[in-house]
């Protein structure tokens, strides 16, 4: 465990290495101490500064969902991580790539909620029942660690590597589709070059967006009506360069875009 100054201080090198764009040493090696309920803290010490400049919490995002993951990061949960109004990209607009340190896209689906979801024993079935609609989504990720040299409490830190996401314009309930079959195709520049299926996310993307709910609830938050949940990627991570565009194609549910440029 870290002392409060400590996780004070940890917050203010991410806080730096994102405004600059200067990326900071792991904290696991600066802090060797640091554990998961630090890097929470650390986490929420920078949000609550982006919400004191105004900004809104948009969601949240679910990290570490597949197996592989966990195994890569010795963990046996996902993490997870705030999505922020200035994380809103609007699908068309081209992306700045200098605004981040190491982007790359993730492939997924969005969960918006009609209403809020309860916290401690949510289910499956309350999720479904809470979800306005699903949408075809690619979620913009980034590390304020150097070359992505992160463990678990890096990344939880670094608030779950999130940095932006954009939403498709397809709209469909959850019971006109199977959110725990959905297969998915990325391409870049035209040219596939990753494929998935929403399945590799716990088993049920479903039971990601649950599992969220139980364990924000413990820090006291609740995931709100109006919301946007990202469950976690079906495909691998792709580093993303000025002036490619990346497609995400999924199954009965459209597709989404997003380009880069200087």
């Amino acid at each position: 465990m870290l002392e409060p100054a400590q996780r004070a201080e940890a917050a203010s090198v991410l806080w730096a290495a994102q405004r600059d764009r200067i990326p900071a040493d792991p904290l696991t090696i600066t802090y060797p101490g640091i554990g998961t309920e630090d890097a929470y803290g650390i986490q929420l010490l920078n949000i609550r500064r982006q919400l004191d400049e105004g900004k809104t919490v948009s969601g949240h995002k679910v990290g570490l969902s597949s197996e592989v993951m966990q195994q890569m990061m010795g963990v046996d949960e996902p993490d997870y991580g705030h999505l922020l109004s200035d994380m809103v990209l609007p699908e068309g607009t081209p992306v700045e790539a200098g605004r981040y340190c190491y982007p790359r896209v993730e492939v997924e689906i969005g969960y918006v909620l009609g209403r809020s979801l309860p916290g401690e024993g949510c289910t499956t079935a309350d999720v479904l029942a809470a979800t306005e609609y699903i949408v075809p989504a690619i979620e913009l990720i980034d590390s304020r660690i150097k070359d992505w040299r992160i463990r678990i409490a890096d990344t939880i830190a670094d608030n779950a590597s999130s940095a932006g996401f954009v939403l498709g314009s397809a709209r469909v309930r959850p019971q006109d589709l199977d959110p725990a079959g959905i297969a998915a195709v990325l391409h870049r520049d035209g040219e596939e070059i990753a494929r998935g299926n929403t399945s590799a996310v716990l088993g049920d993307p479903t039971e990601a967006v649950a599992w969220l709910a139980r364990k924000v609830a413990s820090f006291g938050v609740r995931l709100e009506a109006g919301h946007v949940i990202l469950p976690g990627s079906c495909t691998r991570a792709v580093d993303v360069r000025p002036g490619e565009e990346y497609r995400a194609d999924f199954e009965g549910l459209g597709s989404v875009s997003v380009g880069f440029v200087h």
